[in-house]
């Protein structure tokens, strides 16, 4: 596999995507953007940094993403809030055996109903794609946010 304009616009609607399904809260779309095995994790910057394995998050294959997205839509309760994800354009590390290794800054921002629009979460995107029959899926995402606190809980993807 080799970076080239088809690829690199393949890997910007990936992202994309990923960021519409979860700021519709389109929840049985979401792991349809991962392949079967998978890993999916949210991480303290502190954490990651120092190699500690504790994560906020930490969904290790397709059918655990299935579960959360169940769990969201069916059996969840909190106060309503619509997030909406500002992400740069992924920035492509490396290519090997097939894995597009790629990184990505976003900003999370959440909106509870009647109330000011706040930053929820700012960090990067570590992930491991892959090309698959059905286009480019996540293999790995990582979400490594910046600060240490997490307003209330995080219920939706990052």
């Amino acid at each position: 596999m080799e970076m080239n304009f088809e690829l690199m616009q393949q890997l910007q609607h990936l992202y994309a995507r990923y960021t519409q399904v979860v700021d519709a809260g389109l929840w049985k779309e979401w792991p349809e953007l991962f392949t079967e095995i998978c890993s999916y994790r949210v991480q303290p910057r502190e954490n990651f940094d120092r190699g500690f394995p504790l994560a906020t998050l930490s969904f290790e294959s397709k059918g655990m993403l299935k579960d959360r997205a169940y769990a969201i839509s069916e059996t969840l309760f909190h106060d309503p809030y619509y997030q909406r994800h500002v992400v740069a354009a992924p920035l492509v590390l490396r290519i090997k055996n097939n894995v597009i290794h790629a990184q990505a800054n976003y900003a999370v921002f959440r909106t509870k109903l009647s109330q000011e629009t706040t930053v929820f979460n700012v960090g990067r995107y570590l992930d491991e794609i892959v090309q698959t029959p059905q286009g480019l899926l996540f293999q790995s995402r990582q979400c490594i946010y910046d600060t240490e606190l997490i307003p209330n809980s995080m219920i939706y993807p990052i």
